[in-house]
């Protein structure tokens, strides 16, 4: 059961754990579907997208942003190196995922079922004063042993925009998390401190106002100002938020959250997925777009 006074403290914090959300023998059967989807993925018919969640670098070519209704694949960079002027990959496919989704709670019926069929998601949703709450987005996130890559400060409203802003994440750990491998941190209350300043879209020509390819962040009027007057991510207070399989974290769109690198020799598999409300406008800059769009109700 979802209580009242969880919601608040989600709403005070930005974030909140709730153990066992998800029982032992679904948490398996994620992994298990998990694991079989990435054995079945054939790497010769992949263009070989790269994923990087950075500023500077971020995946922008037909194959991400047309994954909003499939099962796509997208590959750490550390699973390739430089041969002869080629880039090869080196890892085995299944340790070389970065992610998959991002329409796994679509094409998939356990991961349909888990997502949009759970009436312990209902509850949240509906604790947390959602209309027309809406199945946005999905993925598996693989975080590789000792290639798993850092995820840096980041909002999620920031490429999952809505007007007011109404995304919520909800992060499920299909294995241990841990500080070694690579779990999440937040700043707490950072989503009452820190308003959203950019946003990440689809390229459009600013003349004629026809998609042109491509993604870009897109910055508000006062974001200088705005980033000069708040603190630094070093000088926050950041809570490493460590979970066991089965455990939710809620994420809200606005909260400042990151993760390290995973050096260990463990992965650290997590199903997330994201929720909107219908109620709000979610406009075309959006880089994820999409004409299914699962109502949770």
């Amino acid at each position: 059961m979802f209580t009242s006074e969880q919601a608040e403290q989600f709403e005070k914090q930005g974030y909140l754990l709730i153990p066992n959300f998800v029982s032992r023998d679904e948490t398996k059967a994620l992994l298990q579907r998990s694991q079989e989807l990435l054995e079945r993925f054939d790497v010769s018919t992949h263009p070989l997208t790269r994923f990087t969640t950075s500023d500077k670098a971020h995946v922008g070519d037909d194959y991400f942003l047309n994954s909003s209704d499939n099962i796509s694949f997208f590959f750490e960079p550390d699973a390739f190196e430089d041969i002869n002027g080629r880039q090869e990959l080196v890892k085995p496919k299944e340790k070389a995922i970065n992610k998959f989704g991002h329409g796994l709670h679509i094409s998939d019926p356990l991961f349909h079922t888990i997502t949009v069929e759970n009436p312990r998601v209902k509850e949240v949703v509906s604790m947390l004063g959602f209309e027309q709450p809406k199945a946005l987005q999905s993925m598996v996130i693989c975080k590789q042993p000792e290639i798993g890559g850092a995820v840096p400060s980041h909002q999620d409203s920031v490429f999952l925009y809505t007007e007011p802003q109404t995304a919520v994440g909800f992060w499920i750990a299909l294995e241990d998390a841990t500080a070694e491998n690579g779990c999440l941190s937040f700043a707490s209350g950072s989503h009452r401190t820190h308003p959203i300043t950019k946003r990440f879209v689809r390229k459009f020509d600013k003349e004629t106002g026809e998609e042109i390819g491509g993604t870009d962040f897109i910055f508000f009027d006062n974001h200088e100002q705005l980033q000069n007057d708040l603190p630094k991510d070093e000088d926050l207070n950041w809570d490493t938020v460590e979970c066991k399989p089965g455990d939710l974290v809620l994420i809200h769109g606005s909260v400042l959250h990151r993760s390290e690198t995973n050096t260990s020799s463990k992965s650290r598999f997590a199903y997330a997925f994201h929720v909107i409300d219908g109620k709000a406008d979610y406009d075309k800059l959006n880089w994820l777009q999409s004409e299914n769009i699962p109502s949770l109700w």
